[in-house]
């Protein structure tokens, strides 16, 4: 089926190829180096952004004791996490009936920096247990929380941070996001300068074209 549709996207994509490519080639010299440089700096402002995004994450594991309840976690009251736990019924030795046991483990992106987490569990007959506390994040680490819910209880703990997930991003994350903005910023001026002493320029050309030949005849 693909490639069935792949000849008819080419053959849609093709005029509109010449269209752009011919757009493009009408514009004056400066024009398209103007245009080279708007690309470049947005592209180098994307992978700030990218950088300076969420380069650190949150491990969550739960240690439960329901048979069905709905749990929610939020990161500086966005919500980050909406799920189901769930959990069954374990037994000693495999014989006498002891309590219901589940477990939940995700792993969430956040921003470096500090945060607060709150986390809520709806369970099943309609009651709600909620707990917070807050932590701080370093660049391209991964920090635990451990969460252990019954149904009359709920307490939330941070686990040893572990070392960086990869080596050297937040290296990366500090210099090269620092790099890459100083960079944008540089050609935007610049393209902004260029634009404030081309324009009045451009408009003086325009109004300081010659008559037409009709509006000479009555002189």
């Amino acid at each position: 089926m693909d490639r069935e549709c792949m000849p008819q996207i080419r053959a849609k994509a093709a005029p509109l190829y010449e269209q752009g490519r011919n757009l493009l080639l009408r514009l004056p010299a400066k024009a398209r180096v103007v245009l080279g440089f708007f690309l470049v700096a947005a592209v180098l402002m994307a992978v700030h952004t990218a950088l300076s995004g969420k380069d650190a994450s949150l491990h969550l594991t739960v240690q439960h004791g329901f048979r069905n309840a709905n749990f929610s976690l939020w990161i500086d009251d966005d919500l980050a996490y909406s799920g189901a736990l769930q959990g069954e019924m374990k037994r000693k030795f495999g014989l006498i009936p002891a309590s219901v046991q589940g477990s939940l483990s995700e792993i969430l992106p956040v921003s470096a920096g500090n945060h607060q987490i709150r986390v809520r569990i709806e369970s099943e007959n309609g009651s709600t247990q909620q707990d917070s506390l807050t932590g701080t994040f370093a660049h391209g680490t991964e920090r635990e929380l451990s969460v252990s819910a019954r149904p009359s209880e709920l307490s939330l703990a941070w686990r040893a941070t572990n070392a960086s997930t990869t080596p050297g991003s937040g290296w990366l994350a500090r210099y090269a996001g620092a790099l890459f903005l100083t960079i944008g910023g540089s050609i935007i001026s610049a393209l902004t300068g260029f634009a404030l002493k081309e324009l009045p320029a451009h408009i003086g050309t325009r109004g300081a074209e010659p008559k037409s030949p009709s509006t000479a005849v009555g002189q």
